[in-house]
């Protein structure tokens, strides 16, 4: 099924292989590879920039370290030789948490033309397009970030939406990690009130592409998570989140919000409420 079939609102968020090639020649264009540098070397798209964000994270979402830390993100992406007028293409190995990250990160940043390559690297070699290992590094740049604070949440967001019942908060990690039996903070559990959506639902995992938009609404509106509400995602580190807030943006969901310090933060810091959910 091709992108344009799956019904989605917003279906040039996604680009499949064959759009991606056709726009190569174009100026202007930033394809950032988020594997690791081993995989990067052995081979990549051609022209692609090297950006493995994985571990690039912030755990304090107060002020000063949230600026901080935005700040040192449109730095790498402008050493990567991305400007603010570029069309940014971030892909991985498939339509993973790594590009969906690069891909909201940018939306925060205000960036206005950013996609994934659905189905990553594995959807461009299975459709015949050729790899590289050698290419000259980009000339690094000034990339002059416009946050738009409406995409991102950090705890004190969180504690003001309790008892909103036009907000809700979906946890994104697995289902054992929200019943607190996964434990990756000092305490286990869920942020209180949240619904669960394990992220691994929302890609297929035969070609590594996202589902269609009819198994996507699937998956969020008998939870409560409709496009009337905003909508804040969380997972462990801000990545399995990112990749639900693709899901929902190709739904056209207008109010949505990545907790970008997620159980990190909040299952670490003093004085947050914990909820332990029963197994249902």
């Amino acid at each position: 099924m091709t992108i344009a079939e799956r019904g989605y609102t917003n279906p040039d968020l996604l680009w499949s292989p064959e759009t991606l090639k056709a726009r190569m020649a174009k100026p202007g264009l930033a394809v950032i590879d988020t594997r690791p540098a081993e995989l990067f070397a052995q081979g990549r798209l051609p022209g692609a920039r090297h950006f493995d964000l994985y571990f690039v994270n912030t755990d304090d979402t107060d002020p000063a370290p949230l600026a901080a830390f935005t700040r040192m993100w449109a730095n790498l992406l402008g050493w990567r030789g991305v400007s603010r007028g570029d069309t940014i293409v971030f892909y991985g190995g498939f339509t993973d948490m790594c590009a969906a990250r690069g891909y909201w990160f940018c939306e925060y940043l205000g960036h206005k033309d950013v996609h994934v390559l659905d189905g990553g690297i594995a959807a461009w070699t299975e459709a015949g397009l050729p790899l590289e290992t050698e290419s000259a590094p980009p000339a690094p740049v000034k990339y002059a970030a416009d946050p738009a604070m409406n995409r991102v949440a950090g705890y004190r967001d969180i504690l003001d939406a309790d008892g909103d019942s036009g907000k809700v908060i979906v946890d994104t990690r697995s289902r054992e990690e929200f019943l607190g039996t996964d434990r990756r903070a000092r305490h286990g559990g869920a942020i209180p009130g949240a619904v669960h959506r394990d992220w691994v639902d929302l890609y297929d995992h035969d070609t590594g592409c996202m589902k269609p938009a009819d198994a996507l609404r699937h998956a969020f509106e008998p939870l409560g998570v409709t496009p009337d509400k905003e909508v804040t995602l969380y997972c462990n580190t801000g990545y399995r989140s990112a990749h639900g807030y693709l899901a929902l943006r190709l739904l056209g969901y207008p109010q949505l919000r990545n907790y970008v310090g997620s159980w990190q933060e909040w299952g670490n810091r003093d004085g947050l409420p914990i909820w332990v959910p029963e197994d249902r």
